[in-house]
This record gives structure tokens, sequence and C-alpha cells, in this order.
């Protein structure tokens, strides 16, 4: 694998790791708040987020290629609204997109083709990912400050399972 390839997976490795600190820390948030439902939501998405750190590193490890493990960032603590969460949500999972984007332009000019195909099950998944972010930031503006409808759509999102 080229040089440059194997350090842009690696510190993907790392990105995935701190997505899933990320929605760990919005989990937490929403507990302290008594939004169990968008807690449970943002766990699962934690597990996910970590999950697909670890398909980097067993791929990287299927290939004979080394591992760099990095220090995780801290991941902020502190959020406002549930617009503004699912906002920085979608925010985020548009720049892992750039991310998996960006490694696959780079595997396809070194005609790394079997990293190519590794890369489509992420490109994939960031379709999902971006969709679900979208559907439920445009709930959230639709429902606007109604405590009904969010105690509804916080019973919705704790309906969510692991897949």
């Amino acid at each position: 694998m080229n040089k440059k390839l194997l350090e842009e997976m690696n510190d993907q490795i790392n990105k995935e790791i701190f997505s899933g600190y990320l929605y760990l820390s919005m989990a937490a948030h929403f507990m302290a708040v008594n939004l169990n439902g968008f807690s449970k939501w943002m766990q699962i998405q934690a597990e996910e987020e970590l999950e697909h750190g670890l398909k980097f590193f067993e791929y990287l490890n299927d290939i004979g290629e080394k591992v760099t493990l990095k220090a995780i960032e801290q991941p902020k603590t502190e959020f406002g609204s549930l617009v503004e969460v699912f906002e920085e949500v979608l925010a985020h999972e548009k720049f892992v997109t750039s991310r998996i984007h960006l490694l696959y332009e780079i595997a396809l000019k070194e005609n790394d083709y079997a990293t190519q195909m590794f890369l489509q099950w992420f490109i994939n998944e960031q379709v999902e990912e971006e969709k679900n972010a979208t559907e439920i930031l445009e709930k959230l503006k639709f429902v606007g400050d109604s405590g009904n409808a969010i105690l509804m759509l916080d019973r919705t999102m704790g309906e969510r399972e692991a897949d």
C-alpha cells in the first residue's frame, strides 16, 4: 500500500473512534436531560462508529500493513438544543464522508483495487448516515419546541436496535 494511503487509513481509524466518543458524549448529554431515547440512539451510533474503526484496523492487518494508533481527541461535552446537536451530527457525518472520498481518491490514483473495494462499503454507509441525520434534523425542525412532539420523538428514537 502507498505510504500516503496507509497514513490516511491509520488516521481514519482515529477519526472513526473519535466519532464513537463524540456520539457517546452526546448520549451522556441526552441522559442528563432525561431524553433517554435520544441517548439510546446515540449509544448505538457510537457502537457503529467504533465498529467502523475496527473494520479499518482489521483490513490493514489483513493486507499485512502496520496499524498505528494515535491519541483520541476529547469530544466536546456541552451541547445546545436538539436541532443544534443534530446539525452537528450531520456536519460530522459530512466530514466523515469527505474523508472516505479522500481515501477512495488516493486508492484510485494508486490503482489499489482491493482498497477501493473495501472503501465501497463505507461510501454506501455514509449515504445512509447522512440520510438518517438529515431525516432526524428535519423532524426536529418541524416540531420546534413542542414538548409533546419531542417526547414522542424521544420514544421513537429509543426503539432503535443495533444492527
